[in-house]
């Protein structure tokens, strides 16, 4: 039998409490209303981001929640007036929509969708859909929606202007880091620093955002790309995919900017902080 238009009840990482651990929970998963598409997640991947609404310190939070915002998955239905998908495409859920009418998305010079940009925190203002209802119950009561995405569920609803179509044969367990970590460091190096060929960068912090910014470098053409981490175990990887040295700032008998200084006679065209801590900064 179908699930088409039912209920469907699934297992979801629900936080109840801030400083608390997730509760792996059965939920209800309501079917998707207009332009709405609930979106079996096939793989998810975990994101600092996701940790800020437990956060004790944060001052926003919003609970019960359903985490989430980085995998990839498959439509299992969709609502009235959803052209753009059908049930059996691989798709990636998107914490930024894309409206495609609005002056943002008609513009060359950002994609940050209206829809997004009149928010006054991204972390908790996409935690209900478009009629400002859950599409998930647990013990009887509503979950709130976690960036427009909520992907630490087995389903999911989203809005269809949160959603990319990706080819079928994608790997999904690879392919739903485009939903953040992938796309926020490649595009860094792309689209931010616009990185020239032939010139030095220096990428701070090689987690998966940083990985990515350095072979966003590599594809823009840069001749020298140092790697810097306080973890040398990853020094391989990024070497692997485009990392020309390698620095540990606590192996080094100076701080670091001058041994980058040093090395570069003067200093690097693009520096990337993808650490995201005060000390880099």
């Amino acid at each position: 039998m179908g699930t088409k238009g039912k209920v469907i009840k699934c297992k979801a990482a629900v936080a109840w409490e801030t400083g608390k651990p997730l509760c792996i929970e059965e939920v209800e998963v309501a079917p998707p209303k207009a332009h709405e598409v609930r979106v079996q997640i096939i793989a998810t991947a975990l994101c600092h981001t996701d940790a800020h609404p437990i956060n004790p310190k944060f001052k926003e939070p919003l609970l019960p929640v359903i985490l989430g915002h980085e995998g990839a998955g498959i439509v299992e239905s969709v609502g009235p007036g959803v052209t753009n998908f059908k049930p059996g495409d691989k798709v990636i859920p998107l914490y930024m929509p894309q409206c495609r009418k609005c002056k943002f998305c008609l513009s060359p010079l950002t994609n940050f969708c209206t829809k997004l940009s009149l928010v006054k925190n991204p972390l908790v203002d996409q935690e209900l859909m478009q009629d400002k209802t859950s599409r998930f119950t647990c013990r009887g009561k509503p979950i709130y929606h976690f960036m427009g995405t909520s992907t630490f569920a087995q389903y999911t609803v989203v809005s269809d202007i949160n959603l990319a179509k990706i080819d079928d044969d994608s790997n999904l367990e690879t392919v739903c880091l485009f939903g953040c970590g992938f796309s926020t460091g490649y595009g860094a190096a792309i689209n931010t620093a616009k990185v020239t060929p032939g010139s030095t960068c220096a990428v701070f912090g090689l987690g998966g955002v940083g990985l990515s910014a350095i072979m966003g470098c590599k594809v823009a053409g840069a001749s020298r790309i140092i790697a810097i981490d306080i973890n040398s175990e990853k020094f391989t990887k990024a070497k692997a995919l485009g990392a020309t040295d390698c620095l540990n700032p606590r192996n080094l008998d100076k701080p670091i900017q001058e041994v980058i200084i040093e090395m570069t006679s003067g200093g690097v065209d693009f520096a990337l902080d993808c650490a995201g801590g005060p000390e880099t900064m």
